[in-house]
């Protein structure tokens, strides 16, 4: 009989955890909402899409409470200062790395792209990475803060 309750109870954590981690998700995805006013364009399980104001879009990779990253994507070669907000109020809701850290990370990582096309930053237990890229669309800025696992 033990054996078939072990079975049952693998079976139902198995069978929650697609809703666990979608749970987990919400929270996060209505953790940015709240913090930077972006709409969620798109969303599933485990990520969402939020439009963050004129070619500005951020989006939501939810890897659970310690893995998690959001990046903010802009058309354009020199982003507003309207693009750093939002992108700090993101990565602040996801990470809890006070704003102002953040945005001397990003503002670093970002001149880093400029000269170089990527450049990344530690900054208390995360990772803050820009790229600069020119497509045939016209430039691209993307930054993201990517959580450290156990750091």
């Amino acid at each position: 009989m033990a054996p078939m309750r072990r079975a049952l109870a693998l079976l139902l954590v198995l069978a929650a955890s697609p809703a666990m981690a979608e749970e987990s998700c919400t929270d996060l995805i209505d953790r940015v909402q709240r913090a930077t006013g972006a709409a969620v364009a798109e969303r599933s399980a485990d990520f969402a899409r939020f439009e963050a104001g004129p070619q500005t879009s951020l989006t939501l990779s939810c890897a659970g409470a310690d893995a998690s990253s959001v990046g903010a994507q802009y058309r354009g070669e020199t982003p507003p200062e309207a693009y750093d907000t939002v992108f700090v109020q993101a990565g602040h809701a996801i990470t809890g790395i006070a704003p102002d850290r953040l945005r001397d990370a990003t503002r670093q990582a970002r001149e880093g792209a400029q000269a170089k096309r990527h450049s990344t930053i530690e900054v208390d237990g995360a990772r803050v990475t820009c790229a600069f890229m020119r497509k045939e669309q016209g430039p691209l800025t993307l930054c993201a803060v990517i959580q450290r696992p156990g750091a």
